[in-house]
Parts: C-alpha cells; sequence; structure tokens
C-alpha cells in the first residue's frame, strides 16, 4: 500500500469525511453484495445499462457503499461521477443542472475531476488512431485524415444526432477549434457540452450552434457523454444521485417534478438509451416508503417497488432496491480494528499502538460513541473513527506514554456532529430535526 494512500485514508477519516479512494480498505459487510454487483458491472461494459435504488438510514453507509462500488468501477476501467441532489444547487427536476455536476465530477483511473475535457481530447486521439489504423497511409495525408476522422465521428454519433444532434454539432466545431489552435473556442465549446452557462456567444456562433442545454437536451447530453467515454476506452460510466431524500424538503410541485424526473431517466434506461450507463441512486426509508417521497408518483412507486422480508439476510441483491441494514456492534468494532491496522502499518511506532490500542480497547470505544449517541449504533461510524484517529491513535503515536485508558476521557460536543448525530445525542430521532419549511411545502 502506497503511504500516499494511506495517508489520503487516515486524513478523510480524522476530518470525519468518506475517503473518497481507498474504501476497499474499509469495506465491512459488503461481501454479500460484490458478487451480484460485479455481474452487473460486466453486463453494463457489454453495453447494457443497470439502475440501483440504495436504501439505509443515517449511518447506514449509503455514501460509503457508493463510493465503493464507484470506485470498484472506475478500476474496471468505467468513469464516474457523484452528483449531490439538492434544492438549491442540484434540484432533480432540473436534468440540465444535475448533467453539468456530472462533467464536473467525472472521473477515470487517470484523470481526477473534472475529467470532461480530457476524455474529449481521448475520443478524439482514438478517433484519429483507428482512422490511421484501418488505412496507414492517412498518417502522411492531413486532409485525407481529416476527411477521414470527419467520417469516423458521423459513424460513431449517428445514434445520438438521431436525437440530439447538436451535441454532435458541437464536437464537430470543438475539434475544428482545436486543430486551428483556436483554444479560446475550443475551451467554451467543451465548457457549453460540459453544461455550463454563459458560454461566449461568438464560439456558439463559430460552430453553429446557439442557446443553452435544457432540461430534455440534457438526456441527448449524457447520451452522447456515453458514446465519447465508450470510444475513448471507458466501458462505461457509474453515476451516483446521492442524498435524493433531500426532495422531501422542497415545495410539493417541485417535488413531483423531480419524481417525475426520475421516473424519466428509469424509463430511459429501460428502453435501452443509454447503454454503458450504471444508475445508483440513494435514499432513506421514509424517501422509499413514506408520505413525502416515492408514493407521491405512483408510477415512479411501482418501478421501486421491492419486497423486503424481516430478514436482511435473505435479501436479494439482484432486486432494483438494495437495503444497507446498517452497523451493528461487531459491524462498528471490525471497522474500528481495521482502521488501527491501517494507521499502525503506516506508523513508525506500529507495535505500541497496537499493544496499547488493543482491539479490547477499540471495542471499549465504540461502545462508549454508541452510548453518548443513545445507544444508536448506525449513527456513531463518523464519529467513533474521527475520535478513533484524531483523540486515540493520533496521541499515541506522539506521546510514548500516552494511554487512553488513562488519559482520555471521551467528550462530545454539539458543535463537531451533525443534525442526525445531535438528535441521536439528545435522546430524539431523525423525525426531531427542525426543517424550515413553510406549510405549502407540505402539500
Amino acid at each position: 500500500m502506497s503511504t500516499r494512500r494511506r495517508r489520503d485514508v487516515i486524513d478523510a477519516l480524522r476530518r470525519g469525511t468518506v475517503p473518497e479512494a481507498g474504501l476497499d480498505l474499509l469495506a465491512v459487510g459488503l461481501d454479500r453484495f460484490q458478487t451480484t454487483l460485479d455481474s452487473e458491472l460486466s453486463a453494463v461494459a457489454e453495453g447494457g445499462a443497470v439502475f440501483k435504488a440504495v436504501r439505509g438510514e443515517y449511518g447506514a453507509g449509503k455514501t460509503f457503499f457508493t463510493r465503493h462500488l464507484a470506485e470498484r468501477a472506475v478500476r474496471r476501467g468505467f468513469a464516474a461521477a457523484e452528483v449531490q441532489i439538492s434544492e438549491t444547487q442540484t434540484p432533480l427536476h432540473r436534468l440540465e443542472t444535475v448533467y453539468r455536476r456530472i462533467t464536473e465530477t467525472l472521473r477515470t483511473s487517470s484523470m481526477p475531476p473534472s475529467a470532461f475535457r480530457g476524455v474529449l481530447d481521448s475520443w478524439l486521439y482514438t478517433l484519429e488512431s483507428d482512422a490511421i489504423a484501418a488505412e496507414p497511409a492517412l498518417e502522411t495525408d492531413e486532409a485525407a485524415l481529416d476527411h477521414a476522422v470527419q467520417s469516423l465521428m458521423e459513424q460513431r454519433l449517428a445514434v445520438v444526432s438521431s436525437r440530439t444532434p447538436i451535441f454532435a454539432q458541437a464536437l464537430r466545431g470543438y475539434r475544428a477549434a482545436a486543430l486551428a489552435g483556436d483554444s479560446a473556442s475550443a475551451d467554451a465549446l467543451a465548457a457549453w457540452m460540459g453544461g455550463q452557462p454563459q458560454v461566449a456567444a461568438s464560439a456558439k456562433r463559430a460552430a453553429g450552434i446557439r442557446g443553452d442545454l435544457d432540461h430534455f437536451g440534457a438526456m441527448g447530453f449524457l447520451q452522447g457523454l456515453l458514446v465519447v467515454l465508450r470510444d475513448a476506452g471507458h466501458p462505461g460510466l457509474l453515476l451516483v444521485l446521492d442524498e435524493v431524500e433531500t426532495l422531501q424538503r422542497v415545495r410539493g410541485d417541485v417535488r413531483d417534478k423531480a419524481l417525475n424526473a426520475l421516473r424519466q431517466l428509469i424509463d430511459e434506461i429501460d428502453s435501452g438509451r443509454f447503454p454503458g450507463l450504471y444508475l445508483v441512486m440513494t435514499g432513506t426509508t421514509a424517501f422509499y416508503d413514506g408520505q413525502s417521497g416515492v408514493s407521491r408518483l405512483a408510477p415512479l412507486a411501482q418501478r421501486l417497488a421491492t419486497d423486503f422480508g424481516p430478514d436482511a439476510r435473505f435479501d436479494n441483491p439482484r432486486a432494483v432496491q438494495l437495503r444497507l441494514p446498517g452497523f451493528g456492534h461487531d459491524s462498528l468494532v471490525e471497522l474500528g480494528q481495521k482502521v488501527r491496522d491501517l494507521y499502525a502499518g503506516g506508523s513508525d511506532h506500529e507495535g505500541r499502538i497496537r499493544a496499547v490500542v488493543d482491539d479490547s480497547y477499540v471495542a471499549t470505544l465504540a461502545d462508549a460513541v454508541a452510548g453518548r449517541l443513545g445507544g444508536r449504533v448506525g449513527v456513531s461510524p463518523r464519529v467513533y473513527l474521527k475520535k478513533l484517529i484524531s483523540d486515540v491513535l493520533d496521541r499515541v503515536d506522539l506521546y510514548d506514554d500516552f494511554d487512553p485508558r488513562t488519559h482520555y476521557p471521551l467528550t462530545l460536543s454539539d458543535a463537531e456532529l451533525t443534525p442526525e448525530e445531535r438528535a441521536a445525542a439528545n435522546g430524539g430521532t431523525l423525525d426531531d430535526i427542525e426543517l424550515d419549511l413553510s406549510a405549502d411545502d407540505l402539500d
């Protein structure tokens, strides 16, 4: 394991956030899903498409699960993007905004976010390479090569052009600007294809396009992005729509539009419009089952309906919904042990860390944190790992005589807790969290 990879994981947990990579080092209780998820990724790589809805309460590990899945997909050559659904920043009913967030967070194994521009350039390079491979003499004939690449571009964008010709037109303009050395126009057109507003009108006019991306055009742009990704050597896109349950907090009419947009996406996936797309959304149980969520739109509720039995051991991982039961005591302790071992493996004082922060103490701290949060183990992982690293492991590593059993009394302040964690610490539930809603919002 590289020093940087270990440090990035530890630093993220110390801050109380989910690491962007290295999640395989921390995975607990996900083995039962892996075979099915890997099979679905293979199906997508072969030109299929998959939609998955992940459900779980706060602390069940939804973000961890989706990032772990994205990491596995990226290792298989996929591109990945994560979009946080938000009423103000990324409203789901405006798919043009969702598409823009996709291009902003797009990453591959070799390119960090935003990899969108790099993917475009890689695609154009692939077109030239394929044209030359088919006819080697083109390598010395620039005009003939340009014509061959243009023809190959039209062939591969044929499906996209039939529904969203403006995307293909922008790609032609981008290639022309790049070949001409007009970096300003190329930058503007790349931004426009990425869904960015405020693009120079002169660059759009030069490419023969006008206007901005709208809700319906975003579907075609996503389709075009999938074609470009595949031709650039990426078999698919793992797209995560995270925190969709925030829709419950918006106005009734806005919520209904967002739910209908989600239904449209699912139907388009089922129709075969998005080969190479693995779409995952996350939400709480209340969002999937409550009156303010999916049930408001009967067609969507029918598409997501999944019969969960009383015993999660027998859940079907192939179903449209996956249930994350969350952390139990044993899972929380196992996670703590993994983090302790990861930390110790990168320290010059590995022996002391393993001796002082032994399995017994790891379990003791897990019990203490969960106890301070009203006994709700599922709400505990974020705070538990943060305390384990910053308050215990760091001090054991820094000070030879530090013993957490003697020198560390666990403390939790409201300032370091999320609203959900504060509710648990105060003996409440998620339903006790105050939301700033007007009467109209509850329609």
